[in-house]
């Protein structure tokens, strides 16, 4: 369709490729789970006309279509330095071009009515977020998200880059942490390097990914060769950021009520009170398994 110049047909054919793969997450979807899904729209001049193509629309289309509810979504925006990242007739009016520099994360819930999670269930309490990062990760906007893993920018992998989309580490650690429980599985039908699953090992969760280029595998167990102490690393370096946050708000609050259970230093909410984490203590291979071992961390 490209090669025809039918950018209208081609792009409807790719959404049609794609629904395969919306079709089984609206299948295996438990109703009241949350799908999010990352895309950004398209640019692409054919002809001498420059389009977007908005993916976002088509998907968020498909979704509702499906009986799902669409959520508020969030932008994450990818800045550019490039001096040359404006297009079309540069100065002049009317024909310059808007500069794309943000991707989507969709949210949609499955059905019409929230999760339902026995009341006072420990796992979920267990599974809260600190005050200062709900203020943050629920926001609209995220532009403190860049780069993707180190392990993808030398060289030697920068056609397996190219092939696999990553994204940084942090964007599924956050959804992972918004939207589960432990013991919860996550699914990633666009698996890639597996950091999705990466994110749901530090996070005691369950995951399941499926990619249709196995050279990627590879990646994903260097990735993991040190889980263990990348799971202590991360874990120590959020208990960090809460005190350093606590510290700057008792400066401006004569008093904070709560205190955490197993840490013992202060949290805004009653709800953070019996936040735990967890860490791996071991695992075990098993072919394209992995089984993992957790201790409460401390």
């Amino acid at each position: 369709a490209l090669e025809k110049e039918d950018g209208k047909k081609a792009f409807n054919l790719m959404h049609e490729d794609l629904n395969k793969v919306w079709r089984e997450v609206v299948r295996v979807l438990k109703v009241g789970g949350i799908a999010c899904v990352n895309i950004g729209d398209a640019t692409r001049t054919i002809g001498k006309n420059f389009h977007l193509f908005p993916n976002h629309v088509k998907i968020t289309h498909y979704f509702h279509s499906n009986n799902f509810t669409i959520l508020p979504c969030i932008l994450w925006r990818k800045p550019t330095n490039s001096p040359n990242k404006f297009l079309g007739s540069g100065m002049l009016p009317p024909n310059a071009y808007v500069t794309l520099e943000h991707e989507y994360i969709l949210i949609c819930r499955k059905g019409n009515t929230k999760r339902k999670i026995e009341p006072k269930s420990e796992k979920r309490y267990n599974s809260a977020f600190f005050w200062e990062e709900r203020n943050k990760w629920f926001s609209d906007l995220w532009e403190d998200i860049r780069g993707v893993p180190q392990s993808l920018n030398n060289s030697d992998n920068q056609n397996l880059r190219s092939r696999s989309a990553a994204y940084p580490f942090e964007l599924p650690y956050r959804l992972v942490n918004m939207f589960s429980v432990y013991e919860d599985v996550v699914l990633d039908p666009f698996w890639g390097t597996g950091t999705t699953s990466l994110a749901a090992m530090i996070l005691a969760r369950n995951s399941i990914g499926y990619e249709i280029d196995s050279d990627l595998f590879g990646l994903f167990k260097n990735s993991i060769t040190n889980l263990s102490q990348l799971n202590k690393e991360i874990n120590r370096n959020r208990l960090n950021q809460h005190i350093e946050f606590i510290n700057n708000y008792k400066n401006q609050v004569k008093d904070i009520k709560y205190k955490s259970t197993y840490y013992k230093f202060p949290v805004i909410t009653k709800q953070e009170k019996e936040i735990l984490f967890y860490s791996v203590e071991r695992f075990t291979e098993d072919e394209n398994n992995f089984i993992l071992d957790y201790e409460k961390f401390r």
